[in-house]
């Protein structure tokens, strides 16, 4: 009986948000690909010929797409939970920061996407990264299996292409050097295929395909080692421009930058791209796997990354973790039964927002107590639903630091432990810990944000004048501007379920 009255549902979300010729005889199948530091602004999707072509022009493409925290666990856990940061609690990518520890375990994972797909009688399955810190003893080792996935193959800690550890289904698998074998990608792909043709065909499906691509260490395919040699990081007005006017980390950062950070900004933009050709590869061996099985017509793909990336942005060679455009910023692409192809749609939306969609398009009333809002409003307007009811303006970016310093501005005796070389400035210093609030209205765009360091930095840019983040004006603005900011900061970085969902007119 409860099969049968979630089947009614998902039929009539299906008929009030698509034509009537879209509704399907049972739920659809739900695809979701995630890749990992992937940005919009240095042209990361750009190699992504096939996706582009078979997510892309067959679907959506959301253009102002952004992330609640530019960093892995925090972002994914987002993803999961439907969450903004202050509310599912993985602050960053430590055990200390609840990135797959205990508390996490016992709290948000109970309640992830997975879970309510499950109840649903989906069969779920995922294969690739999950949380930066799955899988070590003090998380539970390679034995936990979240609740809510019947297929799981979850790599142990974080983003790697050879030499790791999958936890299948609770039980440890080695993989070395072996491309053949081991190349992460590929097996996530190949996985995904054994998934799609041993499924129980009698339940709907949801697939997750997490890929370490196009994160560190970049080791690309053997056949694309040659690919993009003409290719350089792109030189935009932020490129290799010192920060005066921004805080402490970035006034920190060597300008103009060395030679050597220069090769190593470009020679890294290059491997980023090789690796995201396997993913690429993955998508269309995804795609022609569902079309051959006759699926392809019942399914949604859902295409996205965590976070974005910089290289060389404000002088900074290599990392993410921070408040501006390129780094918050990520590609969103979803095609499946109904949505329209080749439509680009320019409403601000969020990684918190892929939980509820996910969950509307199962057959379930999104949960009340999440932070995001389905996208189902968006994808199938129906009588411009979206500009009489509205839809968001503003949204929140939350980013804590961990390590700890002594001594600050500086990053004494730590360096070492940033991951950023050359002319490392420790990006993940606890000093860069800071709360944004974007809005993009459509006649004033603007990003307000205060840090919580030494100095209780401030800053604030006029998008419309400044799109590129180059000039703090938090010191010239007037007084009121930055009081009405920090009011609708302090009220977002608080909100719980309803009130981070605060919608305004549209039109």
């Amino acid at each position: 009986m409860e099969k049968h009255f979630s089947l009614i549902i998902t039929l009539v979300i299906l008929c009030i948000f698509t034509s009537p010729g879209s509704c399907q005889n049972k739920p659809p199948n739900i695809v979701l690909i995630l890749t990992d530091d992937q940005d919009v602004t240095m042209d990361a999707m750009t190699p992504m010929e096939k996706t582009l072509k078979l997510i892309g022009d067959n679907g959506v493409t959301f253009s102002n797409m952004f992330t609640s925290s530019p960093l892995c666990c925090p972002s994914r856990s987002s993803i999961l939970t439907g969450k903004y940061v202050h509310n599912h609690g993985s602050v960053n990518n430590s055990l200390e920061g609840n990135c797959s520890s205990k508390s996490w375990q016992q709290g948000p994972e109970k309640s992830t996407f997975a879970t309510y797909l499950k109840s649903q009688g989906y069969v779920t399955f995922m294969a690739g990264k999950y949380l930066n810190r799955y899988g070590e003893p003090a998380a539970g080792g390679v034995e936990h299996i979240p609740p809510g996935w019947d297929w799981w193959i979850g790599l142990v800690k974080n983003s790697v292409y050879y030499n790791y550890t999958l936890s299948v289904n609770g039980t440890a698998e080695a993989h070395h050097d072996d491309y053949e074998k081991d190349y992460l990608t590929d097996v996530i792909k190949n996985r995904s295929l054994e998934f799609l043709d041993k499924r129980d065909s009698s339940k709907p499906f949801f697939l997750m395909a997490s890929t370490p691509a196009c994160h560190s260490p970049f080791d690309s395919a053997p056949q694309y080692e040659e690919e993009f040699k003409d290719k350089n990081a792109p030189r935009g007005p932020s490129f290799n421009k010192h920060g005066g006017d921004k805080h402490w980390l970035i006034r920190r950062a060597k300008n103009p930058m060395s030679n050597v950070s220069l090769q190593y900004v470009d020679s890294t933009f290059k491997k980023r791209w090789r690796t995201l050709l396997s993913v690429d590869d993955m998508v269309e061996a995804i795609v022609n796997s569902l079309t051959e099985k006759k699926l392809i017509d019942n399914t949604f793909i859902i295409y996205t990354s965590d976070n974005g990336f910089h290289l060389g942005q404000f002088s900074l060679p290599n990392d993410k973790r921070q408040l501006y455009e390129f780094d918050v910023r990520i590609p969103l692409l979803i095609r499946g039964p109904g949505v329209p192809k080749k439509k680009v749609i320019t409403n601000s939306v969020m990684n918190i927002d892929i939980m509820p969609t996910i969950v509307h398009l199962s057959g379930l009333t999104p949960p009340s107590d999440i932070d995001g809002a389905s996208l189902l409003p968006l994808l199938f307007p129906k009588n411009d639903t979206v500009k009489s009811t509205g839809w968001r303006e503003e949204f929140l970016v939350e980013h804590q630091g961990e390590w700890l310093l002594k001594g600050t501005p500086g990053c004494k005796n730590v360096d070492y432990l940033c991951n950023c070389y050359p002319d490392c400035v420790c990006e993940d210093s606890i000093n860069n810990t800071y709360s944004c609030i974007w809005s993009l209205q459509p006649k004033q765009k603007t990003v307000y944000c205060e840090f919580l360091d030494d100095e209780n930095f401030i800053e604030f840019y006029d998008l419309v004048k400044d799109p590129h983040q180059l000039a703090n004006t938090a010191k010239t603005v007037s007084q009121k501007i930055l009081s009405e900011q920090n009011q609708k900061l302090i009220a977002l970085s608080i909100c719980k379920g309803p009130s981070c969902r605060k919608i305004h007119p549209i039109g």
